[in-house]
């Protein structure tokens, strides 16, 4: 891969700070450069930082109509009204509707879930779950993870005598729903100290609220906190400040005492015993919730999520397992035609941004492709397909580029829109599609960074092979979990030189396993560069040459570490400045 290398130096002031934290919080000097790029460079954020706090969660009761959530929810139990949890079929909304069901019927029964079928309903609050609603006797909806722009569908709830409770995070409209209270951050009038919170973190934030006002030991919430955690890695929302707390007691959560469902999903993951990271849930455990949304019906997997009984979990895990492997030939199929769409387009090498759209296409999957693309073809991605009468699509982005805010932009060519930064969705009439394919792209190519269109590398740290020691390699993990804003480091090393025993691996020979030295120490290193045997001629000329990598602990030799090579190049070549 030609990768292009950005390596930001720390200034002098950045140096100087990242010095004296090193030894006032008696750190390594390449992980103190690291946290001061981050932000942190005091002591005391060090400490919260590597070790989060749940005492360190903000107070509920700081996000604009939380009050009036916690009062109407307490009157609607007070009068024994019948409660209907209502959520998104993807893995947050899925994971927030099973943390509120969860936690509200070991106080209350009548409570139901509902998750709109992803074929007959679409997206968010329906009329049709309204409808249904309305002939269960549902007096008022707690909805997660959607519903900041379903102003008609709760405006027609509220004309049947339903009452709804918001609880969103994505990016709302100037008029808002007439709901009792709406819960959510990105509002303009937003009192609330922290933006970034899942669909079901801020459904968490309801339930603490709730747990508050009644008197309820914040202890009892602690067992939900892996749902947490798996709508947090999921969605990619940004894994600093409350995020990383919920995230990292959620991790805590799922590898000590997971609950049923998820220890099910676990287990027909082969992770049984590992000490999962926030990896294993974008790439195993996600998809496996994502699936019956994407296939079936996402209510399968809020079943799931609340079963009590073990056998029952582990089969219904093994059911959603199986739409999984459907969902996965799906995507390698649609996958494959979207990319010779994509490679075949005119001037493709000119263009900013990708759109494309196939009437046969599975709605369902249409958000992996996009991510997919976006992932091969370094450029934002908009995968559109037919539904009905309606073409319907999923957005993806690349770092540093607001794909929320392009798809917006065409607005007024759009039926309905909604999302994020990195990921949307989005609707309009067929006859639409060409115009916003010209707008999209021309908005695109006006506001991204254009070294964003080319594969990249962001070196965080500089470092020799003696800097890698084992108090080193504790404070790399103790900087987890990973994700935006706190990404996984990548060092860089120069004039590194195989150790002489370095040599192809693979089936078809197609990764380098590697022992490698620096010129500053003795040291021999272990690492493992997939898919990049055609380096492997040079490695063997005893030539210098420098590495990309990242750091992890060696599977077969327990307590050592090896490199996780990203990329290999001659040595004496500028590594540029981000």
């Amino acid at each position: 891969m030609n990768y292009k290398w950005n390596y930001q130096p720390p200034t002098i002031e950045d140096q100087a700070c990242a010095t004296e934290l090193a030894e006032e919080a008696r750190i390594t000097l390449p992980t103190a450069q690291m946290l001061v790029a981050r932000g942190i460079r005091t002591p005391e954020k060090v400490r919260t930082f590597f070790r989060p706090q749940l005492q360190e969660l903000h107070d509920p009761f700081l996000m604009r109509d939380m009050d009036k959530a916690v009062n109407r929810l307490n009157e609607a139990m007070g009068q024994r009204e019948r409660i209907m949890v209502y959520g998104d079929y993807d893995v947050d909304g899925c994971t927030a509707v099973a943390l509120v069901y969860r936690f509200l019927t070991q106080f209350y029964s009548n409570v139901e879930c509902y998750i709109p079928d992803r074929s007959e309903e679409g997206y968010g609050v329906s009329m049709k779950g309204v409808d249904y609603a309305a002939s269960q006797g549902v007096r008022l909806v707690i909805v997660l993870d959607c519903g900041i722009k379903a102003t008609e569908e709760i405006q027609y709830a509220k004309e049947k005598g339903i009452d709804f409770i918001i609880c969103d995070h994505h990016v709302p409209d100037e008029v808002l729903p007439p709901a009792v209270a709406i819960l959510n951050a990105k509002r303009r009038d937003n009192t609330y100290p922290y933006l970034d919170l899942s669909g079901c973190g801020v459904g968490f934030k309801l339930m603490q609220a709730f747990a508050i006002s009644n008197g309820i030991p914040f202890s009892t919430l602690i067992p939900l906190l892996d749902l947490c955690a798996v709508s947090i890695a999921s969605d990619i929302v940004p894994i600093m400040g409350e995020n990383r707390i919920l995230a990292y007691h959620g991790l805590r959560q799922m590898n000590t005492n997971p609950s049923v469902g998820l220890k099910a999903v676990i287990d027909v993951c082969g992770l049984t015993g590992k000490d999962l990271t926030m990896s294993d849930i974008i790439f195993k455990i996600g998809p496996r919730i994502n699936a019956s949304g994407r296939i079936q019906n996402g209510k399968e997997s809020v079943d799931l999520l609340v079963e009590h009984d073990a056998k029952k979990a582990l089969e219904m895990a093994e059911t959603i397992n199986r739409y999984n492997e459907e969902r996965k030939e799906l995507d390698k199929r649609m996958t494959e035609e979207a990319s010779q769409v994509v490679g075949g387009l005119p001037k493709m090498e000119d263009k900013s941004a990708i759109v494309i759209y196939n009437a046969d296409w599975h709605k369902g999957v249409i958000g992996i492709v996009a991510s997919r693309l976006t992932e091969e073809f370094f450029r934002p991605a908009v995968v559109l397909t037919l539904d009905g009468d309606i073409v319907t699509g999923s957005a993806r982005s690349v770092s540093g580029f607001d794909v929320y805010k392009a798809i917006q932009s065409c607005e007024d060519l759009l039926d309905n829109f909604g999302g994020h930064t990195y990921a949307a969705g989005l609707s309009m009439k067929l006859e639409n599609v060409a115009e916003f394919t010209r707008r999209f792209e021309v908005y695109v190519h006006e506001h991204i960074d254009h070294e964003k269109t080319r594969p990249n590398l962001d070196i965080h740290a500089v470092i020799s092979f003696k800097d890698i020691t084992p108090k080193f390699y504790s404070e790399l993990k103790r900087m987890r979990p990973y994700g935006p804003d706190n990404p996984k480091p990548l060092f860089c090393t120069q004039h590194v030189y195989d150790f002489g025993t370095s040599k192809v691996v693979g089936r078809n020979q197609e990764h380098i396993k590697l022992e490698l030295v620096d010129n500053k120490s003795n040291r021999v290193m272990n690492g493992i560069a997939f898919g990049q045997s055609s380096e492997a001629r040079y490695i063997k000329t005893k030539n210098a040459f420098d590495i990309v990598y990242s750091i992890e602990e060696n599977s077969r030799k327990h307590g050592e570490v090896q490199l996780i090579i990203e990329d290999i190049r001659v040595s004496e070549q500028e590594i540029v400045a981000m």
